[in-house]
C-alpha cells in the first residue's frame, strides 16, 4: 500500500483508491441507516447491502475518474475540496443526527457568522484534519499516469455498462430505494451536498424571478390598532407549561389575563420555510408578497426588528437589526433578544398611522448554544449543557438549558404585553408563533431540519400563543392552527379588507 502511495499510479487505480478512502471514511452513517432498515439476515437484505457497497464504490470511482481525466489539476483541487467538505458533513451527521437534503442546504446558506462560530469544537477540527486535510495532501501530491484517450473511452464505457447492469439487476429493490431515497441521498458523500446545493440554487432562482404581488387591500376604518407578531426560533410546544409541561416554564404568561394558546404545526422544520409560511396567506412553494410588504404597500406602519435571519425579502422602511437597536438599549437584555424591545413602545407611539404591525424575529431557542441565549438570572434549571457537541451532555443538562430559553421567552412575551397595555389609545394584540420545533436527543436527533415527510413531532409541533387587549377582539375556540392563520388574523385585527382574506383562517371572532 505504501509503495502504491509513493510511486506513480495509474488513473484507474487512483480513482479506485480515492473511492475506497471516500467509502471507508465517510459512509458509516449511510450503511448504518441501511442496516437499520433492511432484514440483513435475509437473502434480499444481503443483496441490497452488497449491491449498495459495490455501486457506491464503483459509481464514485467512475465519477472521480471522469473528473480527473477531463480536468487534470483542477480535478485534484476538486477532489481535495470534496474530502474536506465530506469531513465537515460527516461531523455534523454524527454529532447532530442531521440529513443533508435540500432543506439542510438552505439552513447552511442562511447561517450567519455568529451562528456558524457557535458550532466550533476541537472534535470538528479533528474530523477536518484527519478525514479532510490528510487525504487531501495525498491527492495533491499523487503522481498520476493519465493513460490514452482510447483507454479512457474503453474504461468509461465498461464501467458505465456495469453500473447500468447492477441497477437493473436490483429492479426488485427499486421500491425500497425509492421509499428511503431522502435518507440515502442525504448521507452519501459527496453527492448529498453537491446535488442538493445545485437543486437549492435552481429552486431559489426560480422562486425569486419575480415576487408575486397580492391584490390591493383597503384599510376599513381609522381606529388605532397594533399587532405585535413575535416569531419564535426553534420553540417546541411540549416544553411550554401552558401546553401541560410539568415544569413551570411560563410563570408570567400563565398569570396573565387574555392569553390563549393553541395546538399548531409548522409548515417545515427549518427557518427559511417556516418564516415564509408564517408571513404568507397560503403554504406555497412560490414566493408571494409577504405580510409586512403587503401591509406596508397598502398604508400600514410596519416595523421589523430582528436578531435572526432567513426571512424572505422584506421591503419596508423600518427594518432594524440588532446593531441598529443597540444604541437605544440599556440593561441586561441588550446582548440577548431583549434588545428587540428597546424603545419599541416609543416607536409605536411616534407613528403617524393608525394601523401598526410590529414583527419581532427572535433567535432565543436556537441551538446548539442554548445556555448562551438568556441572561444569567434566567438560568432557573441547573446544571446546563455548555457544549456545542450536544451528545456529550446528559439529556437532563440539555433539557435544562433549553427550558431556560423558554423561561426567557415567557419573560419577553410578558414584557411585550406590558408595553401594549400602556398604549391606551390602541386596540392591541400579540401573536407568538415559532418557525419550527427542536429535537433534544429524542431518537438520537438534535436541533431541526429533518424533512417533513419523516420529521419527528418535536420538530414541527409549535406554540401558537395569543394575547388581546381588553375591549378589542375575542378569540375563537380554535382547536388546531397552522402558521398560515397568522396572515388572515392580522388582516382581521387591523380591519384590512383584501381579496385574499379567508375568514375561516382568522382566529378572532
Amino acid at each position: 500500500m505504501l509503495k502504491v502511495l509513493r510511486n506513480n499510479i495509474q488513473l484507474t487505480h487512483f480513482a479506485l483508491l480515492i473511492s475506497l478512502l471516500n467509502f471507508v471514511l465517510f459512509h458509516l452513517p449511510f450503511f448504518k441507516y441501511v442496516f437499520n432498515h433492511v432484514e440483513y439476515s435475509s437473502l434480499n437484505g444481503n443483496v441490497i447491502i452488497s449491491s449498495l457497497v459495490i455501486l457506491v464504490l464503483v459509481a464514485n470511482a467512475f465519477v472521480f475518474y471522469l473528473i480527473f481525466f477531463l480536468t487534470g489539476i483542477v480535478g485534484k483541487v476538486l477532489l481535495m475540496l470534496f474530502f474536506i467538505i465530506n469531513a465537515l458533513a460527516v461531523y455534523f451527521i454524527n454529532t447532530y443526527g442531521i440529513i443533508i437534503d435540500e432543506s439542510m442546504i438552505s439552513n447552511v446558506f442562511n447561517t450567519n457568522t455568529d451562528e456558524a462560530v457557535s458550532f466550533f469544537s476541537f472534535k470538528m477540527v479533528g474530523y477536518l484534519i484527519l478525514f479532510g486535510v490528510v487525504p487531501g495532501i495525498y491527492i495533491i501530491k499523487a503522481k498520476i499516469i493519465i493513460g490514452s484517450l482510447k483507454r479512457f473511452v474503453t474504461t468509461s464505457s465498461l464501467t458505465l455498462l456495469f453500473i447500468i447492469v447492477m441497477v437493473f439487476a436490483n429492479s426488485s429493490n427499486w421500491l425500497w430505494i425509492d421509499k428511503n431515497s431522502k435518507h440515502l441521498g442525504g448521507l452519501i458523500m459527496p453527492w448529498s451536498y453537491t446535488v442538493n446545493t445545485a437543486l437549492y440554487r435552481i429552486h431559489i432562482a426560480q422562486k425569486n424571478k419575480k415576487e408575486i404581488l397580492l391584490p390591493d387591500a383597503t384599510i376599513k376604518d381609522n381606529e388605532k390598532s397594533v399587532v405585535v407578531l413575535v416569531i419564535g426560533e426553534s420553540a417546541r410546544s411540549q416544553n411550554f407549561s401552558l401546553y401541560g409541561y410539568q415544569r413551570n416554564t411560563n410563570p408570567l404568561l400563565s398569570q396573565t389575563e387574555n392569553v390563549f394558546h393553541f395546538d399548531a404545526n409548522s409548515c417545515a422544520t427549518y427557518t427559511t420555510a417556516g418564516v415564509k409560511c408564517i408571513l404568507e396567506p397560503n403554504n406555497s412553494k412560490d414566493l408571494y408578497e409577504i405580510l409586512p410588504n403587503y401591509l406596508y404597500r397598502n398604508g400600514v406602519e410596519v416595523i421589523w426588528r430582528t436578531t435572526n435571519w432567513g426571512e424572505p425579502p422584506v421591503h419596508i422602511k423600518n427594518y432594524q437589526r440588532r446593531e441598529d437597536l443597540m444604541p437605544l438599549c440599556k440593561g441586561e437584555g441588550c446582548n440577548y433578544d431583549g434588545v428587540l424591545l428597546s424603545g419599541l413602545k416609543e416607536q409605536i407611539l411616534a407613528s403617524k398611522k393608525n394601523k401598526v404591525l410590529v414583527v419581532l424575529h427572535t433567535s432565543i431557542s436556537h441551538g446548539p448554544t442554548y445556555s448562551k441565549k438568556y441572561p444569567p438570572r434566567f438560568e432557573v434549571f441547573k446544571p446546563v449543557c455548555n457544549s456545542v457537541e450536544l451528545g456529550n451532555c446528559s439529556h437532563q443538562e440539555l433539557i435544562n438549558a433549553y427550558d431556560n430559553t423558554i423561561v426567557y421567552t415567557d419573560y419577553l412575551l410578558s414584557k411585550v404585553i406590558e408595553d401594549l397595555k400602556d398604549l391606551k389609545e390602541y386596540k392591541s394584540a400579540m401573536l407568538f408563533v415559532s418557525d419550527h420545533g427542536e429535537s433534544l436527543g429524542e431518537k438520537n436527533l438534535y436541533m431541526h431540519g429533518v424533512p417533513m415527510s419523516f420529521a419527528p413531532k418535536e420538530q414541527y409541533k409549535i406554540p401558537f400563543i395569543v394575547w388581546v387587549s381588553e375591549g378589542s377582539k375575542q378569540v375563537k375556540p380554535n382547536e388546531k392552527l397552522s402558521q398560515n392563520n397568522v396572515f388572515h388574523s392580522v388582516l382581521n385585527f387591523l380591519h384590512i379588507q383584501s381579496p385574499v382574506y379567508k375568514e375561516e383562517m382568522n382566529i378572532f371572532k
